[in-house]
This record gives structure tokens, sequence and C-alpha cells, in this order.
């Protein structure tokens, strides 16, 4: 009896062992409304496609949808330690357009931004951290100040840095809603485009072999 219970004890064991081994690599995208969807239809928000260009290529990924319209960088720290809970593998941050909008003090925004990649370090989630650029309307020297905040970060933390996350896409009224501030769902696919190799990049580094959405192991 002990030795099949002991037998027993094992199987539970692989059964588990294995179905942990099956499970997707999580990734938290954590940002503002350009994470959120502000705007978007169910499937054309940023996490829903790049989980999709993600699945696409073979990666079983889930992405985790961490965004929340209006937040600033302040607010979005104060709601960390809740958004870590499904527990991420890596993190993609995208925040700072609010406080540029707001015009607030770039140090304010190295202050909030630095927390968050402190606590994301303490948790041993990797990062790779999106750039904003500020609005060239509240001048220059503002806006080299406030641009500097991220690669100032990147350095400082040892995290993998996407320059700008709007890249390609501000600006470019075909590719933006009516606002003029939010990418519309083909924005949002240039930027995932984008941005992909360096997900794809950080998943690599940080998980070892990026599990395959069809089991088979892959690296890219």
């Amino acid at each position: 009896m002990r030795r099949l219970a002991a037998v027993a004890v094992v199987m539970a064991l692989g059964v588990s062992s294995g179905a942990a081994a099956e499970r997707p690599v999580r990734l938290l995208a954590f940002g503002d409304s350009l994470v959120h969807g502000y705007g978007l239809p169910a499937g054309a928000t940023f996490p829903e496609q790049l989980e999709a260009a993600l699945r696409q290529r073979g990666f079983a990924v889930e992405v985790i949808n961490g965004g929340n319209s209006g937040d600033t960088t302040a607010a979005a720290r104060a709601r960390l330690a809740w958004s870590l809970v499904p527990r991420p593998d890596v993190a993609l941050i995208e925040l700072g357009a609010n406080d540029g909008l707001r015009g607030l003090e770039p140090a304010a925004t190295y202050d909030n931004l630095d927390a968050i990649l402190r606590s994301l370090a303490a948790e041993g989630v990797p990062a790779l951290l999106a750039g904003m650029l500020a609005p060239r309307n509240l001048g220059a020297e503002y806006a080299a100040e406030f641009d500097a905040v991220f690669p100032r970060l990147a350095d400082e933390h040892g995290v993998d840095y996407y320059p700008f996350f709007l890249d390609g896409v501000a600006l470019q009224p075909a590719l933006n809603q009516a606002d003029g501030l939010h990418p519309n769902e083909a924005g949002v696919a240039v930027i995932v485009e984008r941005i992909l190799p360096s997900v794809i990049r950080l998943l690599e580094s940080e998980t070892g072999t990026l599990p395959r959405a069809d089991g088979a192991p892959g690296s890219g």
C-alpha cells in the first residue's frame, strides 16, 4: 500500500510539473489608455494584438492587459501591487503620455517610473521599458528634460528599452482616432509590428527557450 501511494505521489507530481511547464509565459502590459485600448473594439487593443502576433509566430504567451485609461505615472505606481496578481513572468511598461500632456515635472515622472522598475526587480519580473516623448508645444527645454527620463532609467536599471512607444503612429491621421492622440486599430497594428522584435528578445533572454504554442520548444 505504501509503495502504491508513493507511486501515486510521483505520478501526481509528474502531471503537475508537466502542466506547469506547458503554461504560457505571462507578459504584463502595464500602462495607460494606449495599453488599455481607449476607443477600440474588442480584439483590437494593444495586448490583444500583441498576443495574437506572438501566437501567430508560434509562441505560447499570454499578454495581460494592465492598462488604465487616464493614468499618470503616479497613478500607475499606486496600483502596481495588485496589477502583479496573477504574477507575470515579464512586463512591458508604457507610461508617461499623460504626464507629458499635463506638463508634469519630469523629475516626478522619473521618480514614479524608478519606483515601478525597482518594485518589478524586487519581485523578479524583468521589464521592457517603452519610452515616450513630450508634446513639443511645451517648449524645447521641457521636451529635452522629459524625453531624457526614459533612456536614463533604462540605463540605470539595466532593462530592455524601446525608445518611443508611438513610433510610426504619432501625428499620422490615418493611424489615429479623431482625437489625434489614441491610435486606431491600424495604428495599434503598426505599434505591435515595430515593438515585436524587442518583446521577443525580452521573452527569450529572460525565460530561456521561449515555449511554442504548439508545445514544441522554439527560439524565435
